[in-house]
């Protein structure tokens, strides 16, 4: 053990330490980290479990990349078939990072029944098709199956369900509209398999998941006719990345868009969750950092004549300033546990028990989602006791301020 720890460490047990005048403000001071801390990690961890529940429910819907005929507008009206003898289907092995591909076909049209109607759009899918997402999001019935003969379940929304007064099992009759307007709509007939809940109310408002074999017959389109290609890729942060490769590999015939263009306004108001993070962050560690740089002060002026005893015994100013160094790491090391206790705590509350809730029409969640991560958490603590030290130095150099003769004397 060191000499400057073992002094340090003496402090801190010495009980006139504790009933010293000192005393509060350093109490204070080690609120104020603990809340500080509380403040970041539930930031950081509501913030980034915000944007990965809405990217996660967006791409659900559309996938992260689309592939579709370069004459389509990227509408949800499937118009321009494509072949799905496609050299990048079923893997997409001339690009890195892409997980899986799908091909889907959509089509708008509108569900009525005796009393109401509602405009919805059927989006067709076939055995290629990841149903992780709606299993996870199911809250009644099963999922349709689509491995077999063409079948007519159908996936529909929670909201639709209650809209239009329907219930697990009920036959839902769908008309679509002809090119030509003349004619009389055509009609199909769905029973409902399953229901399901994703909270976005931008999508479950419209999107029933059908046989792609519907939109098939429908359209007149042969079975190798899709209406696009969904790609799912490994890392989200590499989107922009991957979907330009994507672009360049496609061919001139096809066109491509990532989800984030697509739903450019939501991904933009997502970033926004960044820079309140970050000033959030900024804020908690100057005001920690102020509180400590108070309570430091006060312990200084508080042992001055310790400091002189020290000082005439010979230790230099560097010596004396790791003393307080060490008491401030202590300090700072209380308020982080107590923070990570508390925040930690919170945040698991409500991870699995769902207490906050939201609306979900600005939202686009139920409930608060959390992310949960040990690094960041890690960081967040060293981060947090590297800056606030960083910011002691400077009060710490008012040790070498201090004379002996002056601090050694007998009131």
């Amino acid at each position: 053990m060191n000499f400057e720890f073992f002094i340090a460490k003496r402090i801190i047990s010495a009980k006139e330490y504790k009933n010293s005048v000192s005393a509060p403000i350093i109490k204070i001071a080690i609120v104020s980290i603990a809340i500080g801390f509380i403040t970041m990690v539930i930031s950081i961890a509501t913030g980034v479990g915000l944007q990965k529940k809405i990217h996660e429910k967006v791409s659900a819907f559309n996938g992260d990349i689309i592939i579709s005929n370069f004459d389509t507008n990227f509408s949800n009206d499937s118009q321009n078939p494509i072949s799905k003898e496609q050299d990048f289907y079923p893997e997409f092995t001339s690009v890195k990072g892409i997980k899986h591909i799908q091909a889907t076909a959509s089509k708008g049209g509108i569900i009525r029944t005796e009393t109401d109607f509602e405009g919805v759009v059927i989006k067709g899918v076939g055995k290629d098709y990841d149903w992780q997402f709606f299993q996870d999001i199911l809250v009644e019935g099963n999922l349709p199956d689509y491995f077999s003969d063409l079948n007519e379940e159908i996936l529909i929304s929670e909201y639709l369900v209650n809209r239009l007064h329907l219930k697990l099992g009920d036959k839902v009759t769908t008309y679509f509209l002809r090119k030509d307007s003349s004619k009389p709509p055509r009609s199909r007939g769905f029973v409902i398999a399953g229901i399901y809940n994703s909270g976005f109310q931008e999508f479950d408002d419209k999107f029933v998941i059908a046989d792609i074999r519907h939109i098939q017959k429908l359209n007149k389109w042969n079975e190798n006719e899709i209406g696009s290609f969904e790609l799912f890729v490994d890392d989200f942060n590499n989107i922009d990345t991957i979907g330009n490769q994507v672009y360049e590999e496609t061919g001139s015939f096809l066109d491509s868009q990532t989800v984030k263009d697509k739903y450019y306004s939501i991904f933009k108001w997502l970033e926004l969750f960044d820079f309140n993070i970050i000033l959030i962050i900024g804020i908690m560690i100057l005001v920690a950092g102020i509180n400590m740089i108070t309570a430091l002060l006060v312990l200084i002026l508080e042992r001055t004549q310790m400091i002189g005893v020290l000082k005439a015994l010979g230790s230099e100013d560097k010596s004396v300033r790791k003393i307080f160094l060490y008491n401030a790491i202590y300090l700072i090391g209380k308020g982080l546990f107590w923070g990570n206790l508390i925040g930690i705590g919170l945040l698991m509350i409500q991870k699995y028990f769902k207490v906050i809730t939201l609306d979900p029409s600005i939202y686009y969640v139920t409930k608060a989602p959390v992310y949960m991560s040990l690094t960041y958490v890690l960081f967040l603590n060293l981060g947090t006791l590297v800056l606030c030290l960083l910011m002691l130095l400077i009060p710490s150099f008012l040790i070498s301020k201090i004379a002996p003769v002056k601090a050694i004397r007998f009131e």
